[in-house]
């Protein structure tokens, strides 16, 4: 079985909860290591495999990543979890790679303007690390996969509109620069289920399954841009717990698509998760204990798991 097979089996959804990182990149006040690994072990017992846990940046850019390499330890001790971490430039790909991370998850921007906003570097320039990246952890005989997020992918807040064949463009020069992976990202949450749909579409066709689908839910259109992205063939989804998370380039925004109600989401159309929705509640207590003055979001949360009823029937 290959190394991506491994990871993402085609047969079954995967979905990451990429809370830990996405989730805490805007927060004022952070959890503790120790209530990181609680948070960890919590999600996992609920039977949570996948878990974005950080960036490999300076402590004194980002404090909240900076027990980076504790949360990566944490993530190997636990049976079947798999961890990923952003590398943002070639220092953070090298720290990464003396880790047990099990994958560098590199950024490509959509749009040139956000990548040198975002990043201070063009989007070849960006390519290139995805390469680069490949290169390093080949040099060293790391396991870990190579992810490739395309950012912007359905809009930018800087560019305005993005065509679909231009991300298409961006994953075909990532693919051939060696990325195991690759995620196209509503990062601002401009798209709607059609867009989705559409380029999803062409992502199963150039891709297969094995490609990921990171949606905000800015303007109320996660779940249904995550049912989109399923009819369409996609079988990696991220999320954030609570709804965690945020991007400077789209200010007062909401975060991630609610990690609960993806999972629900997933079960009521007939892909098993095995992940247990009542018992995320015992997670999401961990952060909420942890930043009081942080909103949590989630149709779940609020109203419960249907019960009564075979929901999943």
């Amino acid at each position: 079985m290959s190394r991506l097979a491994s990871a993402y089996p085609a047969d079954r959804v995967s979905l990451r909860e990429v809370g830990l990182r996405d989730g805490l990149q805007l927060v004022k006040a952070w959890p503790s290591t120790e209530a990181k690994r609680a948070w960890l072990r919590a999600e996992h017992a609920a039977g949570v495999r996948h878990f974005e846990i950080g960036s490999f940046l300076p402590a004194s850019r980002m404090p909240q990543f900076a027990d980076i390499r504790e949360i990566i330890e944490a993530a190997s001790q636990l049976d079947g979890a798999r961890s990923a971490a952003l590398a943002l430039n070639e220092r953070g790909a090298a720290d990464a790679f003396d880790t047990k991370v099990d994958e560098v998850v590199c950024v490509v921007s959509a749009t040139e303007e956000h990548s040198q906003a975002n990043m201070r570097r063009s989007r070849q320039e960006a390519i290139d690390l995805v390469r680069r990246a490949v290169r390093m952890r080949d040099e060293r005989g790391h396991h870990a996969l190579v992810n490739a997020g395309i950012s912007m992918a359905f809009g930018c807040s800087i560019a305005g509109d993005v065509q679909p064949d231009e991300v298409l463009r961006l994953t075909e020069a990532c693919l051939e620069a060696g990325a195991d992976i690759v995620g196209i990202a509503d990062t601002v949450g401009f798209a709607g289920p059609r867009q989705v749909g559409a380029l999803s579409s062409a992502m199963e066709r150039l891709c297969g399954g094995a490609f990921i689908v990171h949606l905000h839910d800015t303007r109320g259109m996660g779940i249904a841009n995550a049912s989109a992205a399923l009819d369409a063939g996609c079988r990696v989804l991220d999320g954030s717990l609570g709804g965690l998370g945020g991007c400077p380039f789209a200010p007062g925004a909401t975060g991630n698509v609610v990690f609960e109600d993806l999972v629900f989401l997933c079960e009521t159309k007939g892909f098993r998760t095995g992940i247990d929705i009542s018992a995320l509640a015992a997670a999401r207590s961990i952060p909420q204990e942890a930043m009081p003055d942080e909103q949590f979001y989630g149709a779940i949360a609020r109203a419960g798991p249907p019960g009564m009823i075979d929901w999943r029937a």
